[in-house]
């Protein structure tokens, strides 16, 4: 979503007018997404804004993202992670399509940031699976998941074994354009997201909550 939902253009201006201004990268990939077909499933500039905050706040420097589209959110934060870890640095990022993702790897590279980006295009459940069997479990500090919804209870549960105590997980799209409060609306998608915002507030293994940025994003700290 090019602007956080409900917002109007008087107040997505301000708000780039306040936030810090964002890497030429950013911009020109925020810009040249806009001009694309599925410019909707870019993230906003001030989620992009408030996920580097995330990074920061809890010092990451390791993180993985599942659903890379043209780039802009692993862009965010592998900005965020080298800056704070200029060594050490690393960005898992989670595909299927290389069309988007050769966009991508150009904004990555303007940003001098595809050294900390490692690109996987393959079914992310099985990237993340490998990872885990790798011995990876509990290395990661931040996720964040952007991608098919009737997928995220999959990427749920793998994210939590992959992050620290502490790490802070991000989903995407989980108010849905509203969808996800209209009771008439069963789509697998809108059912999905549903179930996992009741499963994350019910579960014990995190601290969860949700705000109304970009498309809605559903925080999980991990107990």
């Amino acid at each position: 979503m090019s602007s956080s939902l409900g917002l109007s253009p008087e107040i997505v201006r301000y708000l780039a007018d306040v936030n810090p201004p964002e890497h030429p990268a950013l911009a020109r990939c925020r810009a040249e997404t806009h001009a694309m077909p599925n410019a909707q499933m870019q993230i906003s500039a001030e989620q992009g804004a408030f996920m580097q905050s995330i990074a920061r706040m809890i010092r990451a420097k390791r993180a993985f993202e599942v659903g890379v589209f043209t780039g802009y959110s692993s862009l965010a934060t592998a900005l965020a992670l080298k800056e704070m870890h200029p060594i050490g640095a690393h960005l898992l990022a989670c595909d299927i399509s290389e069309q988007y993702t050769t966009k991508a790897r150009d904004y990555w590279r303007e940003a001098e940031v595809d050294d900390v980006i490692e690109l996987k295009i393959a079914p992310a459940s099985e990237t993340l699976d490998q990872r885990i069997a790798a011995g990876q479990g509990g290395s990661y500090d931040m996720g964040f998941i952007d991608a098919d919804k009737t997928g995220y209870d999959a990427y749920y549960e793998r994210g939590l074994q992959l992050l620290r105590p502490g790490g802070v997980m991000l989903f995407d799209n989980v108010l849905w354009s509203g969808r996800v409060a209209d009771p008439a609306d069963t789509g697998a998608d809108t059912t999905a997201l549903r179930a996992l915002a009741h499963k994350a507030k019910a579960d014990a293994r995190v601290h969860a909550s949700m705000n109304n940025i970009g498309d809605g994003v559903l925080t999980c700290v991990k107990k």
